[in-house]
This record gives structure tokens, sequence and C-alpha cells, in this order.
């Protein structure tokens, strides 16, 4: 299964390196806030366990996550955070999926509208890119070998495939959770867990002017506080990067 590439694994570390300099902290209080709208309980609210995990796992302070989850279930009162999708192409025909999370649509669209057309890219009709990609569960553990792929497609995987020490994981949307808890209760250290957009087919890119225009793009919508997450179907070669 595509999905699973070097291009991931840079972003992955960007983000964690991000979380060390506290600049993520408002894409993480609007995912939380974000979650908590189906329930402020963790224990209940899967979706808001994974999004207090990533909160926790940057380092944000509890007093933090207990203010974002207090917006999304309204108790603060003010606009309501919402979730929006939008897609686009990149240069070189690169398919774009950029998850938002936005208390005003009126400020976010222009911005991600902006940062398309600034790099070469533009912001597509709604269903014109989604399609190429399917939604799965994605979990990341540490370890590799036969062992461990037998381990985790016992616990339900539909798919997995190692890359430098980790086993990339793909679920059912619905049975991340599960999937996820198995594996750690099993002794499994879990580096990520997600929902994700995994594209259907992947291009290569090998030209050095393309792939600094598409990692430009990229890194400007990543920058925008209302940007939550990105997925795109592009691998640029590892010379490149």
């Amino acid at each position: 299964m595509a999905g699973h590439s070097k291009w991931a694994k840079i972003h992955r570390g960007k983000a964690i390196e991000d979380a060390k300099r506290g600049a993520i902290f408002t894409k993480l209080g609007n995912n939380i806030a974000l979650a908590a709208k189906a329930g402020g309980d963790p224990d209940l609210n899967f979706s808001l366990r994974l999004a207090i995990d990533k909160a926790k796992a940057a380092n944000m302070p509890a007093n933090n996550i207990q203010r974002a989850i207090d917006r999304g279930t309204g108790k603060l009162g003010g606009d309501q955070i919402q979730e929006i999708l939008y897609e686009g192409y990149g240069p070189a025909g690169t398919a774009i999926l950029v998850e938002c999370a936005t208390d005003n649509i009126n400020r976010t669209y222009p911005e991600v509208r902006l940062a398309f057309s600034k790099h070469g890219g533009n912001i597509a009709e709604k269903g014109a890119v989604a399609f190429q990609f399917d939604r799965k569960g994605s979990i990341v553990v540490k370890g590799s070998g036969e062992d461990l792929l037998l381990q985790v497609l016992d616990a339900g995987a539909e798919d997995a495939e190692e890359d430098d020490g980790e086993m990339q994981i793909y679920t059912d949307p619905k049975e991340l959770a599960k999937v996820r808890d198995a594996l750690k209760e099993q002794g499994l250290e879990v580096l990520e867990a997600e929902l994700t957009y995994v594209p259907q087919n992947t291009i290569n890119i090998d030209d050095e002017t393309a792939a600094g225009k598409i990692t430009r793009l990229m890194d400007a919508l990543e920058s925008l506080d209302d940007v939550s997450n990105t997925h795109v179907n592009f691998e640029i070669a590892e010379n490149l990067l």
C-alpha cells in the first residue's frame, strides 16, 4: 500500500521539532477542541484521546489541554470550531488534501488558497482530489521483522510495511482504536496513531525544481495555524529532500 514514505517520516520529524519549540500548541489545541465536540471524556471519545495523547507527547501544558476541551464542549462560549477539508493540486500535478480545524472559514479559506497560488498550485472543487485517496487508520510502531508483522496482523491490521526500524500499520478507520489498544497491551511502542488519507497511487518527483516548489508549498500550508494535517500523493527522491 502506498502512503508510508520518506516524506511522511520527515513530516513527522518536523512536527516533533516544532513541538519542542511549542510552535504547534495552537494546532494541537484546535484538534482537541474539534474532537471534544463529540464529548469531553477521553475514555468515551477515542478521537479526543488521540488528540490529547499527541498534545502530551508535545509537552503541551495540562491547563492548555483542559482549556481546549472546554472550548470544544462549549463551556467557554464563542465561535465553535469545525473541521474543513480543502483539496488542491500542487506543482507537477501532485494531489494534496488539507485538513483544517477553524472557528472562522472566512479567514482559513483565503489563507489556504493563497498558499496554493503563491507556490505553483491551485485549490480544487470539493471531490476533485479526495477520490484519489482512501481513508485509513494509521499506526506507527517501533520495531521490525516477520514476528512483529504477524503480531500486528493478528491484532487486526489490514496491512503493514517496514522502514528503517519502524512499522507502518494500516487499519479500517473504525478499527483504529481497537488495534492501537491491542498493540499497546502487547507492550509495543506506539509512535503515532491517527486517521489519515492514503493515496491510491504515488507520483515520484525526481526533478530538483519541482521538488523545491512542492516543498515550499507544503511548508506554506503547514505553517498556517488552522491547518491540522496534510495528505499527499507524491514521493520526492531522497537525494532531493
